[in-house]
């Protein structure tokens, strides 16, 4: 191994399946780009029923997978991988997270870091003294805290919770997997994808049923896993059950606009992109978002993405955008997302973050 090449150990959700998660398709640009500039990489996944059932990725060429059916087997059988790591990462949601992250404290020799891919979930559940992933006496421990949010939660999480560096390292996006393609045929006007939750379908049956009914000749999609069989949609609605990662690209690009709506947490906490929001942009397809604080740290509003807080505002944009203003839009936010939100501009945030950790605790990384 080279001084700038490090093992890197990761335990996540998934990385297996990205049905009902946002998980596996972060963790799969991350890790990509990680091995591109020469990390060595593991990644342990618990291995559930709803993930083994629904796998879009059995294998990948830049890094090990290893899938564990309980805490003893990941303790007894893979303690040496963790002991030989450079970097150990957790991530949220990890069944049994807690017994995990005291573990892997106790025995990894090298640096360690909480990944929040939900971080005010995380935080209001830590609070609340329900969180199931990770207990407050475990993050002062960790050298890294990175959080999916940015803004005022950072500096919470450092003077409430003790932790040592909490630092943004936001979702991203593989240019080589979402970009513009000729030749796609337009099917909707207006589509969304995104897993079923309780707080968001009130505002997507604002920002697109109800649309959908003023625009009885347009159809419009709705794609993701877990909504209920009862929800009533248009009848030019289509509904599209789980849609891998493979079929995105082209999702995107059969859309003339794309909706993004905001979980009440993340709203409340503000700077919390989804993944959605950097794919679409990546596939110069023009963005209606909702309004969350931080949002014009990602996207510049008006210019690079369009905002909507009610169905009127969305049938407005429906109506009245020209194909010269919705392409322009599209090709702004595009080059934005490829200069600041690349899967590669990631990998070399989380790079600095582990040059500068290791100087903390007295020690050098070479990267």
């Amino acid at each position: 191994m080279t001084p700038e090449s490090l093992r890197i150990v990761v335990l996540g959700l998934s990385i297996t399946s990205s049905w009902g998660n946002g998980h596996a398709t972060t963790y799969r640009a991350l890790l990509r780009q990680l091995a591109a500039r020469g990390h060595r990489i593991t990644f342990f996944e618990r291995d559930v029923e709803w993930y083994r059932e629904n796998r879009d990725l059995v294998d990948a060429a830049y890094c090990d997978i290893r899938l564990y059916e309980s805490v003893d087997e990941l303790i007894n059988s893979y303690a040496g991988l963790i002991g030989q790591s450079d970097v150990a990462i957790i991530g949220s949601y990890v069944p049994d997270g807690i017994h995990v992250a005291r573990w892997v404290l106790a025995h990894a020799p090298g640096l360690t870091a909480f990944y929040d891919i939900d971080t005010p979930i995380t935080i209001s559940d830590l609070r609340a003294g329900r969180c199931q992933y990770l207990e407050p006496e475990l993050i002062p421990e960790f050298d890294l805290y990175l959080s999916f949010t940015g803004g005022p939660i950072l500096r919470q999480i450092e003077q409430d919770f003790g932790a040592r560096c909490p630092r943004l390292l936001a979702c991203s996006v593989e240019p080589s997997l979402y970009y513009p393609e000729a030749g796609v045929a337009e099917r909707w006007q207006l589509g969304y994808l995104g897993t079923y939750s309780v707080d968001r379908q009130p505002k997507l049956e604002n920002l697109l049923a109800r649309p959908a009914r003023t625009f009885r000749d347009q159809r419009f999609a709705v794609a993701g896993s877990l909504y209920p069989d009862e929800l009533s949609w248009p009848a030019n609605v289509d509904r599209i059950d789980h849609l891998p990662p493979s079929e995105h690209r082209q999702f995107y690009n059969s859309q003339r606009f794309t909706l993004n709506v905001t979980r009440q947490d993340m709203v409340t906490a503000g700077y919390s992109p989804s993944v959605r929001l950097f794919e679409a942009a990546a596939c110069g397809t023009p963005i209606i978002s909702d309004r969350w604080a931080g949002l014009e740290t990602f996207f510049e509003p008006e210019r690079e993405i369009l905002l909507a807080e009610n169905a009127d505002e969305c049938c407005k944009i429906l109506r009245d955008y020209h194909e010269s203003e919705r392409q322009a839009i599209s090709q702004r936010a595009r080059r934005r997302v490829i200069a600041e939100h690349s899967a590669a501009e990631r990998a070399r945030q989380l790079e600095s973050y582990l040059a500068a950790a290791r100087e903390c605790v007295g020690g050098t990384v070479r990267l």
